[in-house]
């Protein structure tokens, strides 16, 4: 079973209704500690603020099991997101520790104004596989939606499996053994989100 953790943050359903849309059945939104031990993959979905985001996960009292899951038992997990942010150290949009499990501060984009850029970086952008992984394949092409204000910096440069150029390069997906991280949002990036996915599913 496929768990979505629901921490009252982050686009639920969307996520759930592409594992529908590419045939996966076994998969549930939920917050029961019960059904998250059991889980055999589990997603962590997420949009808003950074400390938002750990107050809420700190509320719901899901961390240790989270850690328990992820660490220990070596379940594949995958943050997306504000979900990915969760998983580095902390971040320059708030005063609380992240989850820590990537070795990466996230980090807020800063431009010149002559640049042009605007902050969130939004819409469609092609990304650049760096590193074989189990979720996207590196000879492919693929765009993803991007919606963020915010990026992950690795200190561990290995732990870079993607990157995405929006006035520089950045890290867009991150992987520490069974711990992966996507910044853009795969449940609304068409047939690119549907096969990485897809690929999740299948680990």
């Amino acid at each position: 079973m496929i768990i979505i953790v629901n921490y009252g943050i982050g686009n639920l359903a969307s996520v759930l209704n592409m594992f529908r849309k590419i045939g996966v059945k076994d998969v549930k939104i939920s917050n029961s500690p019960e059904e998250i031990d059991n889980a055999s993959k589990i997603l962590l979905p997420g949009v808003g603020a950074f400390d938002a985001g750990m107050q809420n996960l700190e509320n719901s009292g899901l961390i240790e099991l989270l850690n328990k899951k992820a660490l220990v038992d070596k379940v594949p997990f995958l943050g997306i997101c504000l979900g990915m942010q969760l998983l580095t150290k902390s971040s320059e949009e708030g005063i609380k520790k992240g989850l820590g499990w990537i070795d990466a501060e996230t980090i807020k984009f800063k431009f010149d104004p002559i640049s042009g850029l605007r902050i969130p970086h939004m819409g469609w952008d092609y990304i650049k596989v760096i590193r074989k992984n189990l979720l996207i394949s590196e000879n492919e092409r693929a765009r993803f939606y991007f919606v963020h204000s915010y990026y992950v910096k690795c200190n561990a440069v290995d732990q870079t499996i993607a990157t995405c150029n929006y006035g520089g390069e950045f890290t867009c997906m991150v992987n520490k053994d069974n711990i992966f991280g996507a910044q853009f949002h795969p449940e609304k990036s068409l047939r690119f989100g549907m096969s990485l996915l897809e690929n999740f599913s299948k680990i």
